[in-house]
């Protein structure tokens, strides 16, 4: 094999270049072959990275077998060439070719192709083993160009925290290094925060890393991309900081970025997380590409908002333009008949998946079915598809279960939720507060005290309420009764206010709830100092009095806070947008979109 190096020149090479069928890449083929060009590594390997665009994966593996005494150079090329088309078992077969070869050993430009192909879950433990072989080929420390591709790699797996030590050796991160790393952590937020995770410390503090990693690239001079942008407006619209997500999108427009339909999905999902569906409805229309994606981030954010009929009526409009539904529409679907209480519409849809559109239920739509059922009081009926479903149910399904058991009053199905979550989340102190709670409501008060008593036992804390407010553009956090704010002594008396100004409104608190060994005025104080209450205190005094009051809250609001923020939402005349774990509670003159069921 002779070395031609690129710069010898020659006519058919740039032929190559210019090759956009696959018929003028067999005609340039065939021209190396009579020339003896094929003989020369460079015009070679020219070949090879231009077939994965125009030729097929037979082809071009049937190029690569007819070279004699391959290189490592091209074998790395032939690997590039298929990470951008190849299955990675093709890949992995041309590894195990290097391996095994007596005079070549895999290099520096060996290992971000493989990786590249392997940054898929179903191929994780094979990245992993790779990343073995890097440790036993390669000398410390690593180019760049090999800790990016590590980073990519444990990224597009969902290992953020391996990620990030890779990002950190890396000194001068280039755009594609801070995409990465970006979008891991965004993608790591980017989760239904109706889980059983502490949504402040755990997908919250990946949004702020966003946050905090994007001011460090601005120090740095790199500028942003499109990617970079899908990544920042994604943790803003996981804060609801609305400020930042407005940054962005002026960002793109004034600096001529392309208004992508990543990037308008993006951003329509952020302004409906922050109450603005004016402005989401403005973009959406605005798109000139509108694809699945956005039509789904348009009708769910319709749907958490209590737009049911909107949602329905866009959903209708998307098919009639010859977009094809796939399981996340009808998510949205289902939630938006769950949020107006459209229980034969919910149903008809859940069961059209499989009837009209092809595709199986998956955990999340049996969740959405039974919040469905358990919203319109069908309780009985959420339990018969909780025990027929083809899946484990989980302890969202469960918990979802008690929660409408709680509320309808149906004891014996709330216990038996309750046991199930207690087998899925012995040390998750929620769910002993939703029974402890429903025998409080009911006068059950040794049965209260057990479950008080059963948490005590377990060495199981109550996880304690914690609400984060975005006021002129910084994140505000505030715990149950919390007294480290600069400005406590104005949140207190503006909280004494609110107080005042409720019970004049007639507003009695339901205090059966909390716990049952207080005097009823400490239950009463206990109630005012949840962390929601002193975040809409500070907002109240330290923000413009028609700005709508964003709040993310980590646990489940209270029935007591519920019902006050309804009433405060009249009285201030405010909107408040309150995310709590299980959905959005938008409240608005006195009423709130999720109807008093969550």
């Amino acid at each position: 094999m002779q070395a031609v190096g690129p710069a010898v020149k020659h006519p058919i090479i740039d032929l190559l270049q210019k090759c956009k069928t696959l018929d003028t890449f067999k005609q340039a083929h065939a021209q190396m072959i009579t020339t003896g060009l094929i003989r020369h590594t460079y015009p070679i390997s020219r070949i090879l990275i231009l077939s994965s665009s125009v030729a097929t994966l037979p082809y071009t593996l049937t190029i690569f077998k007819q070279v004699q005494n391959p290189s490592i150079f091209l074998y790395n090329t032939l690997l590039s060439s298929l990470a951008q088309k190849g299955p990675a078992q093709v890949a992995l077969s041309i590894y195990y070719q290097i391996l095994t070869h007596s005079n070549l050993e895999p290099n520096n430009y060996t290992y971000p192709s493989l990786f590249k192909a392997f940054g898929v879950h179903q191929w994780f433990k094979h990245g992993q083993a790779l990343h073995a072989h890097v440790l036993k080929f390669l000398h410390t420390p690593y180019d760049n160009f090999v800790q990016a591709s590590l980073l990519n790699f444990y990224s597009r797996c969902g290992r953020v925290g391996i990620a990030r030590y890779f990002f950190d050796q890396i000194r001068e991160p280039d755009l594609a290094t801070w995409n990465s790393i970006l979008s891991a952590y965004a993608h790591n937020s980017n989760v239904s925060f109706a889980s059983n995770s502490n949504h402040l410390d755990g997908n919250t503090s990946s949004s702020l890393e966003v946050l905090n990693l994007f001011s460090q690239m601005q120090k740095s001079l790199v500028k942003p991309s499109e990617v970079t942008l899908v990544a920042l407006i994604t943790a803003c619209a996981d804060l609801g900081a609305f400020s930042q997500g407005i940054w962005a999108h002026v960002y793109t427009m004034r600096n001529n970025l392309s208004l992508n339909h990543f990037i308008g999905t993006a951003l329509i999902t952020f302004y409906a997380n922050s109450g603005c569906l004016t402005f989401a409805w403005q973009l959406f229309y605005q798109l000139r590409h509108r694809d699945t994606f956005c039509f789904n981030a348009m009708i769910r954010g319709l749907a958490i908002h209590g737009h049911g009929h909107e949602a329905l009526d866009l959903f209708g409009i998307m098919k009639q333009e010859g977009f094809v539904p796939d399981d996340l529409t009808l998510l949205a679907v289902m939630s938006a008949c769950s949020h107006v209480g459209l229980v034969d519409e919910g149903r008809k849809y859940f069961q059209s998946m499989t009837s009209v559109y092809g595709l199986e239920p998956k955990l999340e739509h049996y969740c959405c079915l039974v919040d469905l059922l358990g919203r319109a009081g069908l309780v009985k009926e959420a339990v018969e598809t909780i025990l027929s479903m083809p899946m484990m149910p989980n302890a969202i399904l469960w918990r979802s279960l008690l929660g409408a058991a709680r509320v309808h009053g149906n004891l014996a199905i709330g216990e038996i939720a309750l046991r199930k979550l207690l087998e899925l989340e012995p040390q998750t102190s929620g769910n002993y507060v939703l029974l402890s709670n429903m025998y409080a409501c009911m006068n059950r008060w040794d049965d209260a005290k057990k479950v008080r008593q059963l948490m005590k036992d377990q060495g199981i804390d109550k996880m304690p309420g914690s609400s984060l407010v975005e006021v002129d553009g910084s994140m505000h956090e505030f715990l149950i009764g919390d007294k480290s704010h600069p400005q406590v002594k104005e949140i207190y008396l503006k909280l004494e206010e609110m107080n005042t100004k409720l019970q004049e409104y007639g507003h009695q608190p339901r205090t059966r709830e909390v716990l049952f060994d207080i005097e009823e005025e400490e239950k009463e104080d206990a109630l005012s100092y949840h962390s929601e209450r002193l975040a809409i205190a500070f907002a109240l005094i330290a923000s413009d009095s028609c700005t709508l009051i964003r709040i993310i809250k980590n646990l489940r609001v209270c029935v007591y806070c519920h019902s006050s923020i309804k009433l405060l939402s009249l009285i201030y005349k405010r909107e408040i947008i309150v995310r709590d774990r299980t959905r959005f509670h938008h409240f608005s003159n006195g009423t709130c979109s999720c109807l008093d069921y969550w």
